[in-house]
């Protein structure tokens, strides 16, 4: 198996394994406010299903009604399946575990890190730890650091620092040390500050400031 085809075959384990989480949760949970500031629980599931789901139609009227902004059209995709009830979306999303769209020019690195990513949205303002191998942030972290866009915004530069997943044996950068679970490292990185604190070493005050500005 070459390394695209292992990346694949790990997206459909994540998201399999995401989709065993999004069976256990209540209601409640579902209507509860994500770590990614635009989506409830139920809009990250939306918003994961639509960018597999949708059509090359759906995502080119999607592309018009929002003006060609990723962030809006990512959006706009959602909201159309966020009328749909949790199970479906769930059984949607299980049944979509092997689909390969990518956005162009990006590869299979970009749908792994949104899982991997939303995933922690999900998880974390729920109390829910995630108890999977870090073997899989290695590809999202070399993704998060190569400044691509992703998840429908373009990350601003982030500090100058030797970033270090405890975990993982991922290093990336120069500069004072910013280390921890590759988990926080990525969701960090992708603009979440909510794990923070979970990261030390002398670069973390400017990526805190970094993160909450």
């Amino acid at each position: 198996m070459d390394a695209t085809a292992r990346l694949w075959a790990t997206i459909a384990a994540e998201r399999t394994a995401f989709a065993d989480l999004l069976d256990t949760l209540t209601p409640g949970q579902w209507a509860t406010r994500s770590l990614c500031p635009a989506w409830t629980v139920h809009g990250v599931v939306a918003h994961l299903v639509s960018a597999q789901d949708s059509g090359v139609r759906a995502k080119l009227a999607a592309a018009v009604r929002g003006r060609g902004v990723p962030s809006r059209v990512t959006e706009l995709l959602a909201e159309e399946y966020a009328v749909r009830p949790p199970a479906e979306l769930v059984s949607r999303f299980r049944a979509l575990a092997d689909a390969r769209f990518a956005p162009p020019g990006m590869g299979p690195r970009a749908p792994l890190a949104d899982v991997m990513v939303h995933r922690l949205d999900v998880a974390v303002p729920l109390g829910i730890a995630v108890d999977r191998p870090p073997d899989a942030w290695g590809p999202v972290l070399d993704f998060l650091v190569s400044r691509t866009p992703m998840l429908g915004v373009v990350r601003r530069g982030f500090p100058r620092a030797t970033y270090r997943a405890t975990d993982l044996g991922w290093e990336h950068g120069t500069g004072p040390e910013v280390r921890g679970p590759a988990a926080a490292l990525g969701s960090v990185l992708a603009g979440r500050p909510a794990l923070v604190g979970w990261l030390g070493g002398p670069g973390v005050a400017a990526v805190r400031t970094w993160v909450e500005a």
